[in-house]
Order: structure tokens, then C-alpha cells, then sequence
């Protein structure tokens, strides 16, 4: 169904762990070419270079600090010298950063969540645009920026995560505002919205407060990274996606409906 991305350079930010590795493996299965990263070569780091390995795509890890701005630059640079250029980008980068009310919260934690939702996928996206508009220009057909929303994007985020839910909503208004800027230059920009998913973003939570999020939702558990990474592959897709733009793409189960 994806064969189109054979051989698309694909570079998948904050992808070592959870969706972003899920998505980085299911590219390197349709044979893209895929830049992996995170902020430090760690032991999930080390575990997601051994997974990508087994796929035998070609792939290389980049280890950068996508919280600032220098990092972000650096990156595409070095994703765009290794492979000679960007078709995907995907926006993957980010966290809850801390869990906070409103009266607890102060510059630190507002900067923190800030440059590690905002300023990373932001000042990451910038850095590439010159590179997926060639792309675009050299293909006849589209590039693609797709960024990981949030179900909290829509409905605000559980108690103390304020700073998360309004960054993604934030995320989510933004691609609207590039659709006005860059879709002369064909490049689409979409999101993927998860909803509860099992990855670590959800360890802390005790096996009651668990049962009771899987309780509201429709499916009655909570999604997998692997059930979010195909909606990554069709939105990159130039032939399933070409004319989608400025969507945002609910994975939740049901958890919440337009």
C-alpha cells in the first residue's frame, strides 16, 4: 500500500522509545530511509539502534537536544548530510515535562515543557522546510510534516498536566497556520492525535487509575504504539494522503469522538 515510500528519507524525532520507535521500525519496513533521535545515546537508545537494525533498512542515530534551538539545526544537518536531503519529517519530540496545578507551576517548568513540546518541533520544522520544499519541487508531488498531537490537545490533559494539553493544542493550531504558508510549495501538514497509549508516559499510574482510564474508553483498553504507527506511513504517503492537509487524526478508541 506504501511502496511510495521506498527509499523516502524519513526523519523521526524523539523515536528511540514508544510511538516514535514504532513509527521509525513500520517506515523502515515499507524500505524508507530513516534518521532516528533522541537526546543522548542511552540504553533504549542502544536498544532501538538494535531494533532498526534487524529490519535491514538503511538508518543512521543522531543524538541531539531538541529543547534548543542550536539543536534542533544541528539535527538537520545532520540527517540532511547523511542522506542528501528530507521528504518526511515527523515530529515526534516531546513529553509531559512535569505534572503540576496551576499555583505550583513556575518559570522552569513552564520553559521546560515549553522547549520540549514547542521549540523542538517548531524550531525543527524551520530548519527543514528549505529541504522538503526541494523535495516537493524535485518529486512532482507532496512532502510531509506530521507532528504527535494529543488527545489532551482537545480536552485539556488530566489534573496538573495544563502546560502539556495547552502545548499540543498549540502543536495542533500551528500546522493550520502553515497549511496558509506552505501549501503553495507542496508541503501537507498533519497530526496525529493519540489517545491513551501504553507506553511510559503512563508508568507512574497505579493499576486502579489505570483500569478506571480504560474504563472511559470505548474499547476498553488502552491503545498500543504499533496501532499508532500506520497512520504515520499513510499521512507520509503521497499516494494515500496527497490531497489531506491540516487534519488532525484522533487514535483513541474511542476515548473521544468530534
Amino acid at each position: 500500500m506504501f511502496t511510495d515510500l521506498k527509499q523516502k528519507k524519513v526523519l523521526i524525532t524523539g523515536s528511540t522509545k514508544g510511538i516514535g520507535l514504532a513509527a521509525a521500525v513500520a517506515f523502515a519496513r515499507e524500505g524508507a530511509v530513516v534518521g532516528i533521535n533522541s537526546r543522548q545515546q542511552d540504553d533504549a537508545a542502544r536498544d532501538a539502534i538494535a531494533q532498526m537494525e534487524a529490519t535491514g533498512a538503511r538508518f543512521e542515530y543522531f543524538a541531539r537536544d531538541l529543547s534548543t534551538s542550536e539543536g534542533c539545526a544541528a539535527l538537520v544537518e545532520d540527517f540532511t548530510k547523511a542522506f542528501g536531503g528530507m521528504d518526511v519529517l515527523v515530529n515526534n519530540a516531546g513529553g509531559l515535562g512535569v505534572r503540576a496545578g496551576l499555583e505550583s507551576l513556575d518559570d522552569a517548568a513552564f520553559d521546560l515543557v515549553m522547549d520540549l513540546n514547542l521549540r523542538s518541533a517548531i524550531m525543527t520544522t524551520k530548519y527543514a522546510m528549505p529541504h522538503l520544499k526541494a523535495s516537493a519541487k524535485d518529486s512532482g508531488t507532496t512532502a510531509s510534516v506530521i507532528s504527535t498531537g494529543s488527545i489532551a490537545g482537545r480536552e485539556g490533559g488530566g489534573l496538573g498536566a495544563s502546560l502539556y494539553g495547552g502545548t499540543k493544542a498549540m502543536l495542533h493550531n500551528l500546522h493550520r497556520n502553515w497549511v496558509k504558508e506552505f501549501t503553495k510549495d507542496n508541503v501537507r501538514f498533519n497530526i496525529v492525535s493519540p489517545g491513551t497509549i501504553d507506553t511510559v508516559f503512563h508508568a507512574d499510574k497505579s493499576e486502579e487509575l489505570r483500569a478506571k482510564i480504560a474504563g472511559s474508553i470505548a474499547m476498553g483498553r488502552f491503545g498500543t504504539s504499533e496501532e499508532c504507527a500506520p497512520t504515520f506511513l499513510f499521512l507520509a504517503s503521497h499516494a494515500t494522503s496527497g490531497y489531506i492537509t491540516g487534519q488532525v487524526i484522533d487514535i483513541n478508541g474511542g476515548q473521544m469522538c468530534p
